[in-house]
This record gives structure tokens, sequence and C-alpha cells, in this order.
């Protein structure tokens, strides 16, 4: 979504008021949790929807699936 936006990473977590670093995290999908406020403003500076920038996979065996 941010390459569809034509915005940098940094943009992005200066307005919602996070480290560019715990950005990756979460873009990477290694964040233990969101905060929702966080998820609203990553929408609202993308101008998309929650459903548009997060995907769960479900797995049966936790324990192959970290």
């Amino acid at each position: 979504m941010l390459a569809r936006r034509k915005v940098k990473s940094k943009d992005l977590a200066r307005y919602i008021g996070i480290t560019e670093q715990n950005l990756s995290i979460i873009k990477l999908g290694k964040a233990k949790g969101i905060r929702f406020a966080t998820l609203a403003k990553i929408c609202e500076f993308l101008e998309c929807k929650p459903g548009d920038i997060i995907d769960i996979e479900f797995c049966e065996d936790e324990a192959i699936c970290d």
C-alpha cells in the first residue's frame, strides 16, 4: 500500500508517531500485536481499510508456524 500511494516509510512512521524500526517490524509481520489506534492512523494516512493491509494466515500446528 505504501508503494501504491507513493509514500515513504519514514513519512508514515512520523505521521503515526512511531519509530521507523517499529514500523518495519509491523510491515514484516514480526509484531506480536498492534494497537487499534496505530492501525487507525496507518489507514487514515494511506486512505485504506484494515483489510487492505492485513492478512491473516491460520496454521494447524503452531510449533511449525512461527
